[in-house]
């Protein structure tokens, strides 16, 4: 019978039981997949995320959705970041501190910013985005109940990959992305022959007027239909929307989750030129609400 530390965080929020809950389990280095993803289960959350020794960075980690592993997380990221540093794990060296950790899609680095001795804000460099595939807006749009008209013009519906690839979907506004519901059969059908894990539908407004940009992202069962906050997803539509010309500042905020009643906020800086983006940095504030232990 094995034994694992593990507490909860809600990350992309500076408030308990807002922004997107994360399990993080300690020293799970000779845990199974099959163990892993079960637990996954167990939780229920967007994502758990099991924290393990590595040989190439400081720590790794693994990711599970409900439904399968993920090679890159945002909110896990940051939520993990957090359990390290208050686990003790992780010792603050000063405003900033450095780390690396090891995802299934590489290694990215973490700044840690602190005040006082404790962490305001963490930050996690995605990787150099791959732009993808590209699909027809008459076929994608139905599937969420909308149309042609509800898109931005002039810019295409595409998978964008930070780590994670996932599908880009710009909506004209609010009132777009607020009407759009996911009919799990046809999107079955569809996401069978696609390059894409799961679809970012985004407007260029925030929820409130500190936003720039609010999202939805959804998925259908086991996973959980609706994600609170997408880190990595938000990474992708950074790079999207500043590679199309859609923001005229590479610096932003994102807002996601209010609609939920767990709103989510994360700074957002692309790094590069349009053409040639070197990476995507997402932050947010993250709050521990719940420390345990597994027995298993």
């Amino acid at each position: 019978m094995g034994k694992y530390q593990f507490m909860q965080v809600d990350a992309f929020t500076s408030a308990p039981l807002g922004g997107n809950p994360c399990a993080v389990l300690f020293d799970t280095e000779n845990m199974g997949d099959d163990k892993m993803l079960a637990i996954a289960r167990e939780m229920n959350l967007s994502e758990t995320s099991f924290v393990r020794a590595s040989d190439i960075a400081d720590f790794g980690a693994r990711y599970f959705t409900p439904a399968s592993e993920i090679p890159l997380a945002g909110h896990p990221t940051i939520a993990t970041v957090l359990a390290l540093v208050e686990s003790g794990r992780v010792r603050l060296t000063g405003e900033i501190t450095e780390i690396t950790l090891e995802l299934k899609a590489g290694v990215i680095p973490v700044e840690i910013r602190s005040i006082n001795n404790n962490v305001n804000r963490i930050v996690m460099s995605q990787l150099k985005p791959d732009f993808l595939s590209s699909y027809d807006a008459d076929i994608v749009l139905p599937i969420f109940g909308l149309t042609r008209n509800d898109k931005i013009p002039d810019v295409p519906i595409q998978t964008v990959s930070t780590g994670t690839p996932q599908l880009m979907i710009p909506l004209r506004s609010l009132e777009s992305l607020a009407r759009a519901q996911m009919e799990f059969n046809a999107y079955n059908r569809f996401v069978r022959e696609t390059d894409f894990s799961s679809p970012h539908l985004f407007c260029i407004q925030g929820a409130t007027p500190e936003g720039d940009t609010y999202a939805r992202h959804l998925s259908p069962p086991p996973d959980i239909y609706e994600d609170p906050f997408t880190g990595s997803a938000t990474g992708g539509m950074g790079a999207y929307l500043w590679k199309y010309g859609l923001i005229e500042n590479p610096r932003f905020t994102a807002q996601q989750g209010h609609w939920l009643d767990r709103p989510g906020q994360a700074e957002v800086e692309v790094v590069g030129p349009p053409e040639n983006i070197e990476t995507v940095k997402v932050g947010g504030e993250a709050v521990l609400i719940l420390k345990g232990e597994f027995t298993l």
